[in-house]
């Protein structure tokens, strides 16, 4: 059976005799033990002037074996890499059938330390984290993901500054990679500059795929950019395309469907359009609590003023919400 297959990331080897060790290992496997069952080309993914293996996004149709042996050869592959991550999705008409995240595990230095950083970030120990991720950047400097996890460190410390520093060292090194415009967005954000972040969050969407979640989270935030800069058909337009999608649990999107909806209603009542803004509202009151602090009573005020006869401008409602 041919399922539709999708391949995204990058790998970095930091030195060009790593670079030459890795594509003719690459080679050899492919053809001797794969049997050219792989789907990349080695001239398709690997780039000498950067040292690296490149996959901003492929999509193609492969079958199960094939793509399960591509997985395999990368994974080897990535034990040679210093930095870098990579996604595979098998998919069939819309769902995941397979899906596997590929990183260096190997005791480099550098692997070793941001392993340790991220390690230490989840845990709370922010300022261990940081020098662990410190030191990942000192053993390579064109460590990506180790200036996205300081950056995002720094932004939830407020040290504004160096978060814009650090996710636009990663954005520099690696521009398809969809985190580091997702984090400094919310740098702008936190600097009330709304206008400056929905840049950010359109780079982000279009980095990534539907399939993962930060695709979704960066349509809802960019809609919340919009509401705050009074632009309400930009933001029911995004917010369309949110509400519309179904999210499991398990995903982090899943929690914030209330307030999007919450928020779709009250740009649809702002465009003038209070028949799907009713809709909408009383969709988010079916939703049980979630993130964004959205309680029945905000719901509720923001249907009453839709369902009379005369709703006041979004303004208005705003101030009226606040003073409570």
């Amino acid at each position: 059976m041919i399922y539709k297959s999708i391949f995204s990331g990058r790998l970095e080897f930091g030195s060009a005799r790593s670079f030459e060790q890795v594509l003719k290992f690459y080679e050899h496997r492919r053809e001797n033990y794969y049997k050219l069952d792989i789907i990349f080309k080695s001239e398709d993914i690997f780039f000498e002037s950067t040292t690296s293996l490149d996959i901003p996004r492929f999509i193609t149709q492969a079958s199960e074996k094939t793509w399960r042996n591509t997985v395999s050869l990368l994974e080897q592959v990535a034990q040679f890499a210093i930095a870098g991550d990579l996604s595979a999705w098998m998919t069939d008409n819309g769902k995941v059938i397979s899906q596997m995240m590929i990183e260096p595990q190997s005791d480099k230095i550098a692997v070793q330390a941001f392993i340790k950083g991220r390690e230490l970030m989840e845990a709370g120990m922010e300022d261990e984290a940081k020098e662990a991720l410190s030191k990942a950047i000192e053993k390579f400097e064109r460590h990506a993901l180790a200036y996205e996890r300081r950056g995002f460190i720094n932004l939830r410390l407020r040290n504004y500054a160096d978060a814009l520093y650090d996710y636009s060292k990663s954005i520099d090194i690696n521009p398809n990679k969809a985190d580091a415009y997702f984090g400094r967005a919310f740098v702008r954000i936190g600097q009330n500059d709304f206008a400056g972040a929905i840049p950010d969050l359109e780079k982000a969407h279009k980095t990534s795929i539907p399939l993962q979640p930060i695709y979704w989270k960066a349509r809802r935030v960019k809609a919340e950019c919009h509401l705050k800069l009074q632009e309400y058909a930009n933001a029911v337009a995004e917010l369309k395309l949110v509400t519309q999608r179904e999210f499991a649990p398990f995903d982090s999107n899943y929690k914030w469907r209330r307030k999007a909806w919450y928020n779709y209603g009250q740009a649809l009542l702002a465009t003038g359009d209070k028949a799907e803004a009713i809709k909408a509202l009383q969709a988010a009151i079916h939703i049980p609590d979630g993130e964004g602090n959205i309680t029945d009573a905000d719901i509720m005020l923001l249907l009453d003023s839709a369902q009379s006869s005369d709703a006041p401008p979004a303004q208005e409602r705003r101030a009226s919400a606040a003073s409570r």
